[in-house]
């Protein structure tokens, strides 16, 4: 069973050294995962088809959890996931937030849905409804959707998750911290902000939406529970939902600034209030993963826990280079781990490349629909990696790094080679390599050849510094508005 969120507090690091599962090989003994709890016999749906759950969190870095080897964060419930499941280690997604998730939701590069890095509040950019997403390709297959959290793909109502395939919605559009200030501003501040002749948009408080109504308009204090509410809503669907197929996105606001943990969790982690709400997170997937146990779902129901970026400097991506924002490694490889006892094998890492845009075609390949065929889609279905069926290789000749998201190709990665075309030109081989620390490209001149034929051929698609032929448009809102109680923008001082 998962811990309580009184008995995670109380957990102490006794025996909480880091054990990472060895890369490309079977069952090992974790030294901190909780023990296994005895599956209950297989329920659901009589057509077989699996329940699908994706766990995503907000700015989790790639060493901010136990399984990719945090130190300084104890998350029990993800290093028991981790035992009983595969880890991937080389899933990418994208540097920041907007881009992340187009590219989790359509299978393509952000930059092919022209969707920009960041949305912000009352934008009229949404993704575009000749875009199929994953709830889409779904529906007709008979599944019950929900997304629970944060969206982050237009919160004008034509963008929101209920018109693009989910039975419902519960959560904050965009980002926690696209609300007013938290602090009122200082004497400084305000003089300054007298002074501009051109001030900054006024934000409208945040939008807590069920379905496409604002039920709250959440003030910080009130972030504090988000976690807790969320997954009570994640909770009752798959109660809900147990005796049918069904798919959950579950997308955390946490870990992202400003950080809120709630009150079980605040002051009990060794890492400040940011390892906090990590701890709060990872009881968080404990629930989850407990609720499929419990009902007798784990053998029909595939759990994808990832994040949609890289950590900022408060969190932790060793043994990777960089940060949010960026196209190191740091910026946008994820701690990514799959659970589905019995089919994906536990105790076992993958390290070939995949990707956020592999799991639109995966899951519906799974459940049995077809993906598109009248549009170009980046990913692949990686059903033989996840199943570890011997020899699996990536799906994909190489992985492109886009900054933001229709912003300019700054590195492609084909194997363990990685080029770098800015700031300057690099080769790293990322095997020998991890933290890009080592320009070997005049060591390698066929591999930078090669490498080179990889970004024209991108060239000729999306486009290494403009838009290319295959870039597809976003929507746009006509009359935006802001998402308040009363439908009208408030007065913010």
């Amino acid at each position: 069973m998962a811990l309580t969120r009184r008995g995670f507090v109380k957990w102490t690091c006794a025996g909480a050294g880091a054990a990472l599962l060895p890369s490309c090989q079977g069952p090992a003994v974790a030294g901190r995962h909780l023990a296994a709890a005895e599956t209950p016999a297989a329920s659901g749906p009589a057509d077989g088809k699996p329940n699908f759950i994706i766990i995503y969190m907000d700015d989790m870095g790639y060493g901010d959890v136990g399984p990719f080897g945090s130190k300084k964060n104890r998350t029990p419930n993800l290093e028991r996931m981790a035992a009983e499941g595969t880890r991937l280690t080389s899933f990418y997604a994208a540097p920041l937030c907007t881009a992340s998730r187009t590219t989790l939701m359509t299978g393509c590069y952000a930059k092919r849905c022209s969707m920009p890095s960041v949305l912000f509040p009352v934008s009229p950019v949404g993704l575009s409804r000749r875009e199929k997403i994953i709830p889409e390709l779904l529906k007709p297959q008979g599944y019950a959707t929900m997304c629970v959290g944060k969206w982050h793909l237009g919160d004008q109502p034509e963008f929101l998750p209920t018109r693009r395939g989910f039975d419902h919605y519960l959560g904050l559009p965009y980002s926690n911290d696209m609300g007013p200030a938290e602090k009122p501003p200082g004497p400084k501040a305000a003089a300054k902000k007298a002074e501009n002749a051109n001030p900054a948009p006024k934000r409208p408080p945040l939008p807590l939406l069920r379905d496409e109504k604002v039920v709250q308009e959440v003030a910080p204090r009130d972030q504090d529970r988000l976690v807790e509410i969320y997954t009570d809503e994640a909770l009752k669907f798959i109660r809900a939902n147990k005796d049918r197929p069904f798919f959950l996105y579950l997308a955390h606001t946490a870990v992202h600034n400003p950080y809120h943990p709630g009150d079980a969790f605040k002051g009990k982690s060794f890492n400040g209030v940011y390892g906090d709400w990590v701890e709060e997170a990872d009881w968080s997937a404990g629930k989850v993963l407990d609720a499929v146990r419990e009902l007798g779902l784990a053998e029909r129901t595939l759990v994808i826990f990832a994040s949609d970026n890289g950590a900022t400097k408060t969190g932790d991506n060793t043994p990777l280079r960089g940060f949010k924002g960026s196209t190191w490694e740091g910026g946008l490889r994820e701690p990514v781990i799959a659970w589905w006892p019995g089919r994906v094998p536990a105790g076992r890492a993958c390290d070939e490349i995949t990707s956020t845009m592999d799991v639109l075609p995966t899951l519906v390949g799974l459940a049995g629909g077809q993906v598109p065929a009248d549009r170009a889609i980046d990913g692949r279905d990686i059903r033989p990696l996840l199943f570890g069926e011997p020899g699996a290789k990536s799906p994909h000749e190489a992985f492109y790094y886009f900054a933001g998201g229709t912003g300019p190709l700054e590195a492609v990665r084909s194997g363990s080679w990685k080029y770098r075309l800015k700031p300057e030109t690099a080769l790293y081989h990322l095997d020998k390599d991890i933290g890009e620390t080592t320009d070997v490209a005049a060591a390698n001149p066929e591999v930078v050849k090669r490498m080179q034929e990889l970004i024209d051929k991108m060239d000729k698609d999306l486009g290494v510094t403009g838009s290319g032929p295959g870039v597809r448009e976003h929507d746009t809102a006509a009359k935006p508005r802001p998402l308040t109680l009363s439908g009208e923008m408030p007065v913010v001082d």
